[in-house]
């Protein structure tokens, strides 16, 4: 699974370690290319689950999948959140994408760290994510 390591590594850190895993994350979320910063469609991406406003594309090129997202600087849990997505999501297979566990969150331990209403969100943002590719690559769901 994608997140194999990475889910050993969170749940073996303290509460404190987690979250600051998470924040330094969120530094690393890449900018969106151009041509989607320019899009007149932006509203069409927007995970409407989640609080903060979280824009989402998904495209799939010679069988790998590239994830681009967008979330304000003022939110850094969220931002982490996705940039962790994005570096493991980026050149998997739409298969392993679909594969990622829907509960990802509780088993990185990072549900605990946020309200019900945040995890509620980011798990809306994997949905989100994993509906998105399964679309782009012509998977049925």
């Amino acid at each position: 699974m994608l997140f194999d390591s990475t889910i050993t590594r969170l749940r073996a850190a303290d509460r404190n370690t987690r979250l600051e895993a998470l924040l330094d994350y969120s530094r690393k979320l890449r900018d969106l290319p151009a041509s989607l910063q320019a899009a007149g469609d932006r509203d069409a991406h927007l995970v409407a689950e989640c609080q903060t406003p979280v824009y989402l594309w998904a495209e799939v090129h010679q069988g790998k999948v590239a994830l681009h997202a967008d979330a304000p600087r003022e939110a850094p849990t969220v931002r982490g959140f996705l940039a962790l997505l994005q570096s493991r999501v980026n050149g998997a297979s739409p298969a392993d994408v679909a594969a990622i566990p829907s509960d990802l969150l509780d088993q990185l331990g990072i549900a605990e760290l946020l309200g019900m209403t945040r995890t509620h969100g980011l798990t809306a943002v994997l949905i989100r994510i994993k509906r998105l590719v399964a679309g782009v690559a012509g998977l049925s769901r």
